[in-house]
């Protein structure tokens, strides 16, 4: 197909490259609608938030090509986040050419606010009311001619999930450039100066009325706005803005242009008369808002009917369970625990399989190398060293993340992941944090990088750096195999089976627990401290209740996350392999490297619980701690390569006869909670915070906390004589 970027035209020639921006508030399925029209395979999450950033897309229609730019996901255009602020200025600063804003259809009304406020901008945009199936099955039935008529723009009502819907979306899109075009001025260069403005004539035109004095100010600045700023900002809401001391505006604004002199003293001379009569820019945002939202909601009434007066009553029958103010906890403590439980019983014979397969393949690679007549050195450095931390690395971590990643997915889908920030919500502002903190938190269980990315969506920068320097303070899935293994041989006893398993994860959960306290602690020491600061506020959308698709989210997940970060953690396992086989292969005097090394450390390792060997194992396991008990066995087998032992009974005696107690055991499953993040979180929170001190923020503090913590544990019990 032949493209053009010349604007409008006539005959039968093509139209230019239309920019369609996809606005709407979170959890709307606004990327699953990018999804369908454009082809591209972007995750989609059940919580607010999920989309931090643009992705744009291309979807042809009846021979037009159009772009699609997926925005954040935004309650508002009277920005309060990076999110909010993004939309804004894509949408009145000309980025795009038109916006679909996408609603729910199960709780419109809350949506038209964001509705209304993109119509105040630009009446170039079509609403979608997606999730029909959703709202049919509740008994909500949206009038969507009513809801034009009352809107003044085409609505269109979509099931994104089935693509029931999307034809007509892409049609009402296209409507769009024929108005333009048969409003457009005959001569080419008036028809693309009126191609590019926000509006154009319209029967019917929403508008939100102010109170008087509100509206005599801003008409007085639009007649004046109207004659400097360019035609494809809309002057009235500029005015408004102005008016309500809106900083981002003005900024917006100087950047292309600048302001005459008498037209800055216009807008201070009516931010005066305004705060005169009680309605400072405060007030005046406040005043704006509510009018908003009475609009909003008198549409609704009008363009809404209910086949059930209790349609929602599902939702809130879940919600005083899993919301509850005795309930909420102990349910969602419960839910990680189940999650645990079916993570360890289900991984254990998949990684047993891998392990078998992956080390198979070790000998035949060995057989390779003594045939060819490799040198041992090459050998041991390549398939003993490399290799063989690769594979332990990929059969420890793949099937547990490969459980974890999708139970964790569908949690999301569900929409059960924004009722857990709403149960930790106040902990968090207690310590001087966001409670977004506790989504992040929660993605750091499968993996601390991942956490460390997740906090973009903290709005507050303050807030945003205490959440990814306290984020591996919640064991990730690298360090659970140490923390499984130490618990089933230590305190689970002669506990078989189904016990055995129930026990250690009990045991677990409540490590996580303590994870989960230290986290909030460090948070309010960095709040008092480092990062001093109020705790803002924040809009948390509780989404309603939906069916996951299992087997969509199955794939994804494994796809997106299991994948990727197992992907990362074999980029640094490999070179940290050779390392280890150099260390324990390469002898200085009667002694390797690795005990050198290890007797070095045994003084200072002594004081917190631990022993040299165990302290150096998670020194060399910062690349991925998914090797640490192996390293532990190497060292204490006085072994040329990384060993596995065929039962946890027979690693225990290996451990008892190097000097392991129950104390041992306890400080050393402190450590692996509270220690410096692996390599691949450390690269993320440089990336994520642009600074190398709060790099080393997060590196230090777990580790300072996990010291202090194991030298007090040992301490008082050598002191109360229960330990060596």
């Amino acid at each position: 197909m032949k493209k053009r970027n010349d604007g409008i035209h006539s005959g039968d020639e093509k139209r230019g490259l239309r920019t369609i921006a996809l606005a709407g508030n979170p959890n709307v399925g606004k990327s699953t609608i990018f999804n369908a029209l454009t082809g591209m395979r972007q995750h989609t999450g059940n919580w607010p938030g999920k989309t931090v950033s643009s992705a744009r897309g291309e979807y042809e229609f009846e021979g037009e090509l159009y772009e699609l730019v997926d925005l954040p996901g935004t309650y508002s255009l009277m920005p309060h986040s990076a999110e909010e602020e993004i939309a804004r200025n894509f949408i009145c600063a000309g980025g795009a050419w038109a916006t679909v804003v996408v609603c729910d259809a199960t709780c419109l009304e809350r949506n038209l606010n964001l509705v209304i406020q993109t119509l105040e901008i630009t009446d170039r945009a079509v609403v979608c009311v997606n999730l029909m199936d959703e709202a049919k099955k509740k008994g909500i039935i949206p009038n969507f001619n009513k809801l034009s008529e009352l809107l003044g723009v085409q609505v269109v009502g979509t099931s994104a999930r089935s693509a029931k819907g999307l034809k007509e979306l892409k049609r009402a899109v296209q409507k769009l450039e024929q108005e333009a075009y048969s409003h457009a001025p005959k001569s080419e260069q008036a028809g693309e100066a009126d191609c590019a403005a926000p509006f154009f004539a319209r029967e019917k035109l929403l508008r939100v009325e102010y109170p008087p004095e509100v509206e005599e100010a801003a008409r007085t600045l639009q007649i004046c706005l109207e004659k400097e700023i360019p035609f494809t900002i809309n002057a009235r809401w500029m005015a408004l803005r102005l008016l309500e001391g809106e900083e981002n505006v003005l900024n917006l604004i100087k950047e292309g242009f600048r302001l005459k002199e008498e037209t800055a003293d216009l807008i201070e001379e009516q931010r005066k008369r305004l705060a005169d009569l009680g309605m400072d820019s405060e007030r005046l945002k406040d005043i704006v808002a509510l009018c908003v939202a009475e609009k909003a909601d008198e549409i609704a009434k009008e363009g809404v009917s209910f086949v059930k007066a209790d349609y929602n009553r599902r939702d809130r029958k879940l919600d005083k369970i899993l919301t509850g103010k005795w309930t909420g906890i102990p349910f969602m403590l419960a839910l990680l625990a189940a999650i645990f439980y079916i993570t360890i019983t289900g991984a254990n014979y998949p990684s047993q399989l891998l392990a078998d397969g992956l080390f198979w393949v070790q000998d035949r690679l060995t057989d390779f190398c003594m045939n060819i007549g490799m040198p041992a050195w090459l050998h041991g450095a390549l398939v003993l060293g490399i290799y063989r931390v690769l594979a332990w690395v990929i059969s420890v971590m793949l099937p547990p993340m490969a459980i974890f990643f999708p139970l964790f997915t569908l949690l999301e889908d569900f929409g059960y992941l924004p009722r857990v920030a709403f149960n930790l919500d106040s902990s968090f502002k207690k310590c001087g944090a966001c409670g977004k903190q506790s989504l992040t938190m929660c993605m750091g269980l499968g993996c601390n990088a991942v956490g460390v990315t997740g906090c973009r969506i903290i709005d507050s920068p303050r807030e945003r750096l205490i959440a990814i320097i306290t984020n591996s303070f919640v064991p990730c899935n690298g360090r659970f195999p140490t923390i499984i293994a130490i618990i089933s041989m230590f305190f689970v006893g002669s506990a078989a089976g189904l016990t055995q398993t129930m026990l250690s994860t009990l045991i677990l959960t409540g490590v996580i627990v303590v994870g989960v306290v230290m986290t909030l602690l460090m948070s309010k020491l960095l709040s008092r401290t480092l990062l001093k600061g109020e705790p803002s506020s924040f809009t948390l959308e509780l989404p309603p209740y939906r069916r996951p698709q299992i087997g969509k989210v199955i794939v994804r997940s494994i796809l997106d996350r299991t994948l990727f970060v197992l992907g990362r953690a074999a980029a640094v396992a490999a070179p940290a392999g050779l390392v280890i086989w150099i260390m324990a292969n390469v002898t200085v005097g009667d002694a390797t490297l690795l005990a050198h090394c290890s007797g070095f450390l045994e003084p200072f390792a002594h004081l917190l619980g631990l022993d040299g060997v165990i302290l150096m194992a998670f020194i060399l396991g910062w690349p991925a701690n998914e090797i640490v008990v192996p390293i532990i066995i190497m060292a204490y087998m006085a072994a040329g390569t990384i060993t596995d032992y065929s039962s946890l009974d027979s690693l225990k005696s290996l451990l008892a006869d190097n000097g392991w107690t129950w104390l041992t055991a306890v400080c050393t499953i402190i450590f692996s909670l509270m220690h410096w993040p692996c390599s691949t979180t450390c690269i993320t929170i440089k990336r994520e915070s642009g600074r190398l001190k709060w790099t080393a923020a997060a590196f230090i503090l777990p580790t300072a906390a996990g010291c202090l913590i194991c030298f007090i544990v040992a301490s008082v019990s050598r002191l109360l004589g229960l330990a060596p």
